[in-house]
């Protein structure tokens, strides 16, 4: 019998879930640009943790101010009229995109072992949804590369009037620690599916994934300078990039507090675009009449997956009263159950987080049943 959805419907097919790698190998740890790796200008560099261990990765090249500023004049050679990239067929743009998904599923199981390992997520997670995510997410945009197109408008008089759709020019990706590969894909696919070239800020906390994909773009066969990845702090790489003037708008996923400080920074250099997600954590409402298991279970999944650190956490749940100390009671059961351990091996529902800073976060930020 064919496993089915909530509404009927075939339930998605997973594919099978592997064992993480035992000896992963980190070979990108520097900074890219036009499909070179760079030490850091300064010379600085910092170390990466494995939040689940706390013991030392690796380190990683400290980009800052000047290393943006060469990722910049890398992105905007690669967007100038006549480049390889402002000038080729869009359906070769798709074409580079699907190559891209091509690798990334090629290397799933590095990529999904080295998220882990960075990040402290589920191994199972890190390698059935975000890879699953991001390989779709490719894959999407590449069939979207040839098909943005602007309109035909009706107006008065013997004239022809008619919208295009154009790149913006270099945009500066800052990218968030909770769900690094994926905020990656979902923040250069759509940029470089429209013509538009990237300079990428990882998450000093996780980005080693990022740098791999640095690789693969490469492999693929993007040209020079169309993707750069200058891994850093915010206050140094991240303020760089929300200042520059020669970026043409920046997109950013995080705090409430650091969003402001990008847009303020947006409107005092070159008035560039913004586009931010920032916090946004999301109630549930439980009815006296609901399915007290399946409310229990979903209220638990919507607070606890990665470990609380979504964007859309579950982290207030409004209860009606008269279900209200039994929801508390199976709450309390539900939440014992949990096993608590290594993302990499199987049976562990739940691992780390990401530092001990985002453990005070989280539980400052977390309705306490009680």
């Amino acid at each position: 019998m064919k496993k089915q959805g909530s509404d009927g419907s075939p339930a998605p097919v997973m594919p099978p879930l592997p064992e993480p790698l035992k000896d992963l190998k980190i070979e990108h740890t520097k900074i890219f640009i036009n499909n070179e790796w760079h030490n850091s200008v300064s010379g600085k560099k910092f170390a990466v943790f494995n939040p689940a261990t706390e013991e030392k990765i690796c380190e990683v090249e400290e980009g800052d101010k000047a290393d943006v500023d060469k990722a910049v004049k890398a992105a905007r050679k690669a967007f100038e009229l006549g480049s390889a990239w402002r000038t080729m067929d869009a359906s070769e743009r798709g074409r580079l995109l699907n190559k891209l998904a091509d690798l990334v599923e090629r290397d799933r199981l590095i990529l999904a072992t080295m998220e882990t390992i960075d990040g402290g997520k589920l191994f199972s997670t890190s390698y059935l949804m975000d890879l699953g995510a991001c390989i779709k997410t490719l894959r999407y945009y590449a069939g979207w590369a040839d098909k943005v197109h602007g309109r035909t408008v009706p107006i008065d008089g013997n004239f022809f009037t008619f919208t295009r759709h154009e790149p913006i020019g270099v945009c500066g990706q800052i990218i968030p620690w909770n769900f690094p590969l994926v905020m990656f894909i979902w923040k250069i696919a759509p940029a470089l599916c429209c013509g538009n070239t990237v300079v990428v800020k990882p998450a000093e906390q996780t980005p080693l994934s990022a740098l791999y994909m640095g690789s693969l773009i490469k492999e693929a066969g993007f040209p020079p300078g169309v993707v750069n990845i200058v891994p850093g702090f915010g206050p140094t790489a991240g303020a760089a990039i929300s200042h520059h003037m020669d970026i043409d708008k920046v997109a950013f996923t995080g705090s409430t507090e650091v969003g402001k400080l990008i847009k303020e920074a947006a409107g005092k250099s070159n008035l560039k675009r913004v586009t931010l997600e920032l916090g946004g954590k999301s109630p549930n409402i439980i009815f006296a009449d609901a399915d007290l298991d399946a409310a229990v279970e979903f209220a638990h999944i919507g607070l606890f997956y990665h470990q609380g650190q979504c964007c859309s956490a579950g982290s207030r749940i409004f209860v009606e009263e008269p279900i209200y100390d039994e929801f508390v009671r199976r709450s309390i059961e539900r939440a014992k159950k949990y096993t608590l351990g290594d993302p990499l091996k199987p049976g562990v529902q739940q691992g780390p987080q990401v530092s001990k800073i985002t453990s005070f976060l989280v539980i400052l930020d977390t309705t306490i049943l009680d």
